[in-house]
């Protein structure tokens, strides 16, 4: 398990709100022995986080204002794209987990047939699909700024990793 993650902040851009928390990509975090569907769902909801599913990433630009996502891979590879067209690419395989802040716009660009990622979200939030341009970036902005940061992270169910990164003062 990778014990830092890369950090992204990404700016609004492209009717996509984005937001000031930063997406988190942590390598190889899966536990080995937790990384099918199933287990990884699990996982998260022993932790705290709930709304689970196994399925691809949509290959369109979306964004949810009404909560944060974990997304594990849990087979094949895929290449996402974060932060909308002047974002980053990000390449995943199995075992890497993404966090993404509420309001960051992510879409498959491309993968494997196999690809798939178990998905979460922290208490009382779940995943609407939001296309740029569906609502107002300053009432999505709005939305996203009320909702709580998780008190657990979905791997290991204490306060840290996300929780830890995400309450850090920023300058």
């Amino acid at each position: 398990m990778t014990d830092a993650p890369e950090k992204h902040v990404f700016e609004p851009a492209d009717g996509i709100p984005n937001s000031p928390l930063p997406l988190l990509i942590w390598r190889d975090r899966t536990p080995r022995e937790a990384r099918d569907g199933r287990s990884v769902c699990a996982l998260y909801e022993k932790n705290g986080w709930s709304g689970t599913w196994v399925y691809t990433v949509y290959p369109f630009w979306h964004f949810h204002t009404l909560g944060h996502e974990v997304l594990a891979c849990v087979s094949g590879n895929a290449r996402i794209g974060f932060g909308g067209d002047a974002g980053i690419a990000a390449d995943v395989s199995v075992g890497d987990v993404c966090i993404v802040p509420a309001g960051v716009g992510h879409k498959r660009l491309d993968g494997s047939s196999d690809f798939q990622m178990a998905g979460g979200y922290p208490p009382g939030q779940r995943g609407d699909i939001v296309k740029p341009g569906d609502i107002e970036i300053g009432l999505a902005a709005q939305a996203i700024a009320g909702l709580a940061l998780p008190e657990t992270d979905p791997i290991t169910g204490r306060a840290d990793g996300v929780v830890e990164i995400w309450r850090q003062p920023t300058d």
